[in-house]
């Protein structure tokens, strides 16, 4: 079987998009994590997935309220991105956000888009909880989105000639 830092070297090693998942937690106070693991689900009805540790601390959030929010991180937002993926309990300071979907938080100068999502199904796998939500909620914002790949951030940038050629 596969041990755990091999697991990490071999999903590591390509880039994957980076969201910031927050919810309102019952106190009303904001929560959100740092998560690469999600993906677009359904087009009809609107679904997406994400993955969740089960001891994260705004899982509750989530399952208590039932809805969330995927800010998808730009590239401006990365150092917004490594806060919200520690373990401190004041990541929204100095961060610039609004209230969305039910008051969950969305945050508006370091994503390139979000959803705000009400969830829909809980799934079991491993150590961590597949969500899926339905979205409910959208809105795009400008500039490049950042990409994470073996600990270190980059940035999406389209390939011109490939675009001019379709």
């Amino acid at each position: 079987m596969l041990d755990t830092d091999t697991f990490r070297k071999v999903f590591g090693s390509f880039p994957t998009p980076v969201a910031i998942v927050t919810a309102r937690g019952e106190d009303g106070e904001p929560a959100g994590f740092t998560c690469n693991a999600f993906s677009a689900v359904s087009a009809a009805p609107p679904l997406l997935m994400l993955c969740v540790g089960k001891g994260s601390r705004t899982l509750p959030a989530i399952l208590s309220s039932g809805v969330f929010a995927m800010n998808f991180v730009a590239h401006r937002g990365r150092d917004t991105a490594l806060t919200f993926a520690g373990k401190g309990r004041r990541k929204f300071d100095g961060v610039a956000w609004r209230r969305g979907l039910e008051g969950v938080p969305v945050l508006t100068e370091d994503a390139v888009a979000y959803a705000g999502c009400t969830l829909v199904e809980t799934v079991e796998a491993g150590d961590h909880l597949l969500l899926i939500g339905r979205i409910d909620e959208s809105e795009t914002f400008r500039g490049a989105a950042a990409l994470y790949q073996r600990g270190e951030f980059g940035r999406w940038e389209p390939d011109r000639r490939l675009a001019a050629q379709h």
